[in-house]
């Protein structure tokens, strides 16, 4: 398999992963920072360069596109998809799960759990709002937030307001949700690969911290998952068209809730708490449908 992985920075500890568990294996890799690809797109074609060279042949592209790119990384992405190479994740599915509003009614429309989730643009309705969402602590959230940033906890109807109003006067885009305290500071990190969990820890925020994401201080723990976790998170991936996904659940009394899911999950967290190669299944399961995909192209070749 000839392997392309879009990453703005070959040294990050996912990409060197992804690179070892590919190479390991016997495939073609190479690291593409979608900033410097540029692209045609022409109705006799799709043409893709790299650094003043043709990118031709790949079997497989595998996108780790951070927030900050991506408008113009899942439009790489995209030209890939038009020119016929595989990737788990399409450029589609990372738009739908970076959206957390879209990601959301998506997932309720399909009745998965989730936090009660309010969202609304005039200062006038705030109060109403917040009275559809229920009594506080609240959980403000911006829209395309990542890592635990742009996440504040308010505990009184006042700071609510406060934070919502300073929020609409920086023009952000923003969620609040309701707060799961019998969560105690703790999610679930899922990692789903092609319709499986192939790993999960427990992740717990430090002390003072809400957030339990590792790059605020949190711990992280293997843990085995319930079959109401397995089939959550299994469906939220699925819901969103992601074959690699980070699913986070929060546990809850009335069953798991889907915080959000994750099209560019990393990978060091997981893998050292686990002890699992989870580079390897991603590889592995990509390896499979680009053999799978060859296998139907021969067989409609000799139609």
């Amino acid at each position: 398999m000839k392997l392309a992985i879009l990453s703005r920075n070959g040294k990050l500890y996912s990409t060197q992963r992804l690179v070892e568990a590919a190479r390991t294996r016997g495939h073609s890799v190479r690291v593409l920072d979608p900033l410097r690809c540029y692209m045609k797109i022409a109705p006799d074609g799709f043409d893709m360069h790299y650094k003043g060279r043709q990118l031709a042949d790949y079997d497989a592209v595998l996108p780790r596109i951070g927030a900050s790119i991506t408008r113009y990384g899942t439009a790489v992405l995209r030209q890939f998809e038009m020119m016929n190479v595989f990737t788990p994740n399409g450029s589609d599915a990372i738009l739908r799960a970076r959206d957390k509003l879209r990601c959301h009614q998506l997932l309720a429309r399909q009745g998965i759990g989730l936090p009660t989730t309010a969202f609304g643009d005039n200062p006038d309705d705030t109060g109403d709002l917040l009275a559809m969402l229920g009594k506080p602590p609240h959980v403000i959230k911006l829209n395309e937030g990542t890592q635990g940033a742009g996440v504040i906890l308010t505990e009184r109807i006042t700071a609510s307001r406060s934070v919502i109003e300073a929020l609409r006067g920086l023009y952000a885009t923003f969620l609040v949700q309701e707060f799961i305290a019998e969560a105690s500071g703790t999610d679930l990190r899922c990692f789903v690969v092609g319709g499986k969990v192939v790993a999960a820890m427990r992740r717990k925020a430090r002390k003072g911290e809400f957030r339990s994401n590792l790059h605020r201080g949190g711990t992280a723990t293997k843990i085995a998952l319930s079959a109401a976790e397995t089939d959550t998170a299994i469906r939220a991936a699925k819901v969103m068209g992601l074959n690699v996904a980070g699913v986070d659940l929060l546990r809850s009394r009335r069953g798991p809730l889907v915080l959000e899911v994750n099209s560019s999950p990393g990978l060091e967290g997981i893998e050292t708490t686990t002890g699992i190669d989870v580079a390897g299944e991603i590889v592995d399961y990509m390896a499979q449908r680009v053999l799978r995909r060859r296998r139907r192209a021969a067989v409609d070749k000799d139609k």
